[in-house]
C-alpha cells in the first residue's frame, strides 16, 4: 500500500509540473461545420480580404477584377486591373485592406508588383506603386499579401522557377517582404520556393505555407532574417544554417496555398490535394497532427481568409486550368471552424 500512495504522488507531482499533460493540439479536433455557399460562378478567386463593415474584396486571377462580396453574395466589380497581365500562375493575386488603403500584388508587362489604392464607396483610386521588380514568371509568383500585428504589410514571393534566386540576398524572389503602406520595404525572410498562404496566431507568431517541389510540401513558423533552405532542402534537413519546416505533407496531398489562423489552428487550403487542413497549434505554437476536412469535396482549394463573424470563407480554383470545374466553380464558401 505504501508503494501504492509513493507511485501516485509521483505521478500527481509529474501533472502539477506540467510533465504529463498532453498538449491541446495533440487532442482531435471537431469538424467545422458544414460549409455554406457564398458566391458562385467567379474566374480563380485568389485573395479575400475583409472590409470593417464584413463585406470581402476578392481578386480573380486571371479575369483581373476585384470584386465586393456581401456576406449574403451580392457581388459587385470595383475595378478591373488593366495594368495586370494575366498568364500561367500569374495575374492578379493577393489583396490586403487597411482602413480605407487596399493593396494589390498583381504580374504585370516586366515584373510582379505590389500597387496601393484607396478606396471611396466602390471606387479605387489612383494606384501608388508600393514595390517593383518583383521576378516575374509562368510558375511561382508568389502573391501573398496580409497585415501582421505589428502593423507592417507582407508579402511573398516566388523565385518563378529560377532556384537560385532564393538564395540571392539581392533578387527579391522566394522572400517574404515587410514594408509600410509608404512603400519602404525589405527582405524579411529568404530561402523560400513558392509561399502563398501567411497567418499571425493570437500570440503574434507568424506562418506561412509553401509548396515543395517533388516530394514535401511545407509550413514553416517565420522570424526574421532566418533561411528556410531553399533549393538546398526541401522539407527537413540537418544543415543548422536552414529553418526547419514545422509541418510538412506529401505534394499529393497538399500543394498548399491559402492560410488563415483561428479557432487554435492554421487552416490550409490545398490545391492538388483538394481539401481543407486543419492544423492545431498548441500554446507554445507547436503543431499537433493535421486533420484533412472535405477531401475531393470542393476540388482545387485556394483563398482562405477569416471574416468579421469568425467563420472562414475559402475559394475553390478549379478554373485555373489544372482543375476539374462542376457547375457553379469557381465559388466562395462560408465554413463555421470548431476548436
Amino acid at each position: 500500500m505504501r508503494k501504492l500512495w509513493l507511485i501516485i504522488l509521483i505521478a500527481l507531482s509529474g501533472c502539477a509540473a506540467g510533465g504529463a499533460v498532453t498538449p491541446t493540439a495533440s487532442v482531435p479536433a471537431p469538424p467545422p461545420g458544414r460549409p455554406k455557399v457564398i458566391a458562385t460562378g467567379l474566374s480563380v478567386p485568389w485573395g479575400i480580404a475583409f472590409l470593417p463593415g464584413g463585406d470581402a474584396l476578392v481578386t480573380e486571377r486571371d479575369s483581373a477584377r476585384v470584386l465586393r462580396v456581401t456576406p449574403q453574395g451580392k457581388l459587385t466589380e470595383l475595378a478591373k486591373i488593366s495594368e495586370a497581365r494575366p498568364g500561367g500562375e500569374g495575374g492578379l493575386m493577393g489583396i490586403a485592406v487597411k482602413n480605407d488603403y487596399v493593396v494589390l500584388y498583381y504580374t504585370a508587362m516586366e515584373d510582379n508588383r505590389i500597387v496601393r489604392y484607396r478606396l471611396t464607396g466602390n471606387t479605387l483610386g489612383e494606384p501608388k506603386v508600393l514595390v517593383e521588380g518583383i521576378p516575374r514568371g509562368g510558375i511561382h509568383n508568389g502573391g501573398r499579401l496580409a497585415f501582421g500585428p505589428d502593423g507592417f504589410l507582407y508579402a511573398s514571393t516566388g523565385e518563378v522557377g529560377d532556384r537560385p534566386l532564393s538564395q540571392d540576398p539581392k533578387s527579391l524572389g522566394g522572400k517574404i517582404l515587410r514594408m509600410s503602406l509608404d512603400g519602404d520595404a525589405k527582405v524579411f525572410t529568404l530561402g523560400h520556393r513558392n509561399v502563398q498562404g501567411l497567418a499571425w496566431d493570437e500570440k503574434g507568431r507568424m506562418y506561412a505555407s509553401e509548396f515543395g517541389a517533388n516530394s514535401l510540401d511545407e509550413v514553416n513558423q517565420i522570424v526574421e532574417g532566418r533561411n528556410y533552405g531553399w533549393p538546398e532542402i526541401e522539407g527537413k534537413g540537418d544543415d543548422t544554417a536552414f529553418t526547419n519546416p514545422i509541418v510538412t505533407w506529401g505534394t499529393g496531398e497538399a500543394s498548399p496555398s491559402g492560410m488563415a489562423y483561428t479557432a487554435g489552428s492554421l487552416w490550409v487550403g490545398a490545391l492538388r490535394g483538394t481539401r481543407l487542413w486543419q492544423v492545431p497549434l498548441d500554446a507554445e505554437g507547436r503543431p499537433g497532427k493535421p486533420v484533412a476536412h472535405f477531401d475531393g469535396t470542393y476540388g482545387r482549394l485556394r483563398a482562405v481568409a477569416v471574416a468579421p463573424d469568425g467563420t472562414l470563407w475559402v475559394g475553390t480554383s478549379n478554373h485555373d486550368g489544372r482543375g476539374s470545374p462542376n457547375d457553379g466553380d469557381d465559388r466562395i464558401l462560408s465554413i463555421s471552424p470548431r476548436s
